[in-house]
């Protein structure tokens, strides 16, 4: 594996961990908890992001079709801790396999990224994808 997608993979599993560590005790109360009516509680985020983080490596980097639905990520509500993880975790699997395949000619092959209807290169949605789970990290 090229040295910029094994420091990539690394990035990802340190907010796999981090993100991890910060809710792995935390009861389905305080998953669910929301600081006023019109934010997100933890586990809506937690869903979120394992959805999104999937989304842009997986289904657009990757072109391995997830089948995300990004409404219901926002419906989450009475999932434990494990489950939450257990999504993160399969982001983080699915971004093993494709940074394990890609070749950097392929960062700047175009790429569909369907739900949003826009084009986008594999590089920007690995890119976005590492962004995006930071910010909610």
């Amino acid at each position: 594996m090229n040295t910029l997608f094994r420091d990539l993979q690394e990035r990802f599993e340190t907010l796999y961990r981090a993100i991890e560590a910060a809710v792995a005790d935390l009861p389905a109360e305080a998953l669910d908890w929301k600081p006023a009516a019109d934010m997100n509680s933890i586990a809506v985020i937690m869903a979120h992001t394992a959805g999104a983080w999937r989304y842009w490596v997986g289904d657009v980097a990757g072109e391995l079709p997830s089948g995300r639905v990004r409404a219901t990520e926002f419906e989450t509500r009475d999932v434990d801790a494990a489950e939450l993880i257990g999504r993160l975790r399969d982001a983080l699997d699915v971004t093993r396999e494709v940074l394990a395949g890609m070749e950097i000619a392929g960062l700047a092959e175009m790429r569909m990224a369907g739900q949003f209807y826009e084009e986008r290169t594999a590089g920007w949605a690995l890119l976005h994808a590492l962004e995006h789970t930071a910010l909610h990290a």
